[in-house]
């Protein structure tokens, strides 16, 4: 490895790139040994040319990311996997909340947070899950979900939802996004939890918060 001399600038991804960007090129890139063209590979594919490249460009990188331990790889890919916005990337993203791995889990949470307009239909999708687990994370997604529809969802969802921890989930969100449009669905969710103490003071503080 050539040494930095003092006050030298250290090369770039794009000075150390050794493969070119066609899309075999990207696709061995992504193989590559190094993180730095692991990286670039990931932030050039979200430059899909078309249908049949974004599938396979999120093929690849859904396959990779799972065995990719370079953080800033794996940030990069989710982010491409997001812009690409491909039902087979945002469907891939969302079985990623089915792994074992909680740092996965949590960054592909903050993945789909930061694009309400590209992953919104997923989480429809999600809330709607027969798992459990993955309508709370779902839920965990909307806590900063910048979309107009998330309080709208969150009463849809504790309006017929049967498990007492995913309706706690979303009442702790509707507690710090919800308005007063929330309040019938949160007196009606009290009377369905009579003997579910954190989630009838869970709902308190929710009303108390949403008043007039």
């Amino acid at each position: 490895m050539p040494l930095i001399k003092p006050g030298q600038t250290p090369p770039s991804d794009e000075e150390k790139r050794r493969w070119p960007r066609d899309a075999d090129g990207l696709l061995r890139a992504l193989d590559d040994s190094t993180p730095s063209a692991r990286r670039c590979s990931a932030r050039d594919m979200a430059n899909a040319e078309n249908d049949a490249q974004r599938a396979l460009f999120a093929a690849a990188l859904l396959a990779r990311l799972r065995s990719e331990h370079e953080v800033s790889v794996r940030e990069v890919m989710l982010t491409t996997l997001v812009r690409l916005g491909d039902i087979a990337a945002l469907s891939g993203l969302a079985d990623c909340l089915r792994s074992d791995d909680t740092t996965l889990r949590n960054e592909v949470i903050e993945a789909m947070r930061e694009a309400p307009a590209e992953t919104a239909p997923i989480i429809l999708e999600l809330l709607g899950d027969a798992e459990p687990s993955l309508r709370v994370f779902a839920v965990n997604i909307l806590e900063s979900f910048r979309h107009p529809d998330v309080e709208h969802w969150l009463i849809d969802l504790i309006s017929h939802e049967a498990n007492v921890n995913v309706c706690a989930s979303a009442v702790d969100v509707l507690c710090l996004t919800g308005s007063t449009a929330s309040r019938p669905a949160l007196l009606a969710l009290r009377q369905r939890f009579p003997e579910e103490p954190f989630l009838q003071f869970a709902i308190d503080l929710a009303l108390k918060r949403t008043a007039d």
